[in-house]
């Protein structure tokens, strides 16, 4: 099923909320409304109860008396709906308006309890389909003659009023939530036009065009993580293929040279006849390339098993100073040849793997010994705070120039732009530390001065 366009649901949602609260609001003002009309009824009784109460307390005498009833249809003459009824204290009808037939009850305590029933209780009742609001009193005549007094308003005006208010608030409610939806409708597409102009921009970025940006200007404030977000993304995606193509270009470099290397070297061992010497001398470079170029793809797969998160360190406890003197030895004919010292200051250890850790120390010890001047020394130094291990390699000089710093640790990255192999590495030697050295939770970074160039190995203690 296709779901909901965010525009439709969010309208939605304003005439779900919009007809709620007047479906809690409608039932508040019906309630209101018949109260005020309830009011209405009482203030107007108790004035009736006033002026039948006022007649008969000027009625002293017989006389009197007998001319109240004339009296009393004087006075309620233009009160359709009201009704009068009046009883003695022996519970006889003394006067009564036309279709006044009052329940029994609402006389009962007044005849039998005359002294208890001063202030009338406004009642409702329902009789032959219509509706009263009444009450009753007792009152005194001039002569000191009780009386009980009921007076009631018939409500069919009111209940004919409420029954069209409750219809119209009922088509008001429904309107409101239609008209709700619909403006929510405008103003939520209006609203998210920003979000359609992202989309629209979106829709035109591919591999080609990886450096343009969103606009940040103009934004709505909900938008601009997205935005940022989105930049940030492109932003890594753009340096991932241009690593991704300088790495194609760099590969192809690297294979290029010893497959040359070993095209030209057959086609000269073919050229002519050769002794069994000469051709084992070809053999033997062409073996050199070979190792060169197995050594190479052993790396790379090293390096693609590290960015897949599949190297997984083993856990013992490696001793690095006793690692560094291992690799001194191991250099040692090297740097003797290239008049380079080797010296180490300090002892740690941290728990990791011992072979990877120890290719990580080589392959820096070979690029310092590489990189020193002849009567250098490579400093190897290590120290250990509350919760760090840091391990040192500092060698003399030349400056790496700063915009190669931060490209050092990149696959067959040289500061030589001309591509010119010694003979030494596959360029992947300082990526193959990296790895290695953030496989265990590590950081690895480099600075360089006119003094010395410093790499420095950060590991958790």
């Amino acid at each position: 099923m296709k779901s909901l366009s965010l525009t439709s649901r969010i309208s939605l949602l304003f005439a779900v909320a919009a007809s709620l609260v007047l479906l809690v609001t409608g039932p508040i003002l019906t309630q209101a409304v018949e109260a005020h009309f309830e009011e209405l009824d009482r203030y107007e009784l108790s004035g009736k109860l006033e002026l039948i109460r006022n007649l008969f307390n000027h009625a002293s005498g017989q006389k009197q008396l007998d001319r109240l009833p004339q009296q009393l249809d004087d006075a309620l003459v233009g009160h359709p709906g009201l009704a009068v009824v009046v009883a003695d204290a022996t519970g006889n009808i003394w006067f009564a308006t036309s279709g006044a037939n009052f329940p029994r009850t609402l006389l009962q305590r007044c005849i039998s309890q005359p002294q208890e029933c001063r202030a009338g209780a406004l009642q409702q009742w329902q009789q032959d389909g219509v509706g009263y609001r009444g009450m009753a009193v007792s009152i005194t005549s001039g002569n000191g003659m009780p009386y009980a007094v009921a007076v009631a308003q018939d409500t069919e005006h009111h209940e004919h009023f409420m029954g069209k208010f409750k219809t119209v608030l009922a088509v008001a409610i429904a309107l409101a939530a239609l008209t709700t939806a619909a403006l929510g409708w405008v103003v939520t597409r209006w609203g998210l036009s920003p979000l359609r102009q992202i989309a629209d921009r979106v829709a035109g970025i591919s591999a080609e065009r990886l450096a343009e940006r969103l606009p940040m200007a103009g934004l709505p404030a909900e938008l601009r993580p997205l935005a940022t977000a989105f930049n940030a993304m492109l932003a890594r995606l753009d340096d991932s293929f241009r690593r991704l193509s300088e790495f194609s270009s760099n590969i192809a470099h690297e294979l290029r040279t010893p497959i040359s290397n070993l095209m030209t070297q057959t086609q000269v061992a073919l050229s002519g006849a050769r002794d069994k010497d000469e051709y084992k001398e070809i053999l033997y470079s062409s073996l050199e390339e070979y190792e060169r170029m197995a050594q190479m793809v052993g790396d790379m797969l090293y390096l693609a098993q590290a960015e897949n998160g599949l190297l997984v360190p083993g856990q013992e406890q490696v001793d690095l100073a006793s690692e560094t003197r291992d690799l001194f030895d191991y250099f040692e004919a090297w740097a003797e040849e290239n008049a380079v010292a080797l010296a180490l200051s300090g002892a740690t250890s941290v728990v990791g793997d011992r072979l990877m850790l120890r290719r990580a120390l080589s392959n820096l010890l070979s690029n310092a010994i590489r990189h020193t001047p002849r009567g250098g020394a490579v400093q190897v130094s290590m120290s250990r705070n509350a919760d760090t291990v840091i391990l040192a390699i500092d060698n003399p000089g030349p400056a790496v120039p700063a915009e190669h710093l931060h490209k050092l640790f990149d696959r067959f990255h040289r500061v030589d732009s001309s591509r010119h192999r010694n003979g030494d590495g596959t360029g992947l030697g300082l990526a193959i530390c990296k790895s290695i050295v953030e496989a265990h939770g590590g950081t690895i970074s480099v600075t360089s001065d006119d003094q010395r160039t410093r790499f420095e190995i950060c590991l958790p203690a």
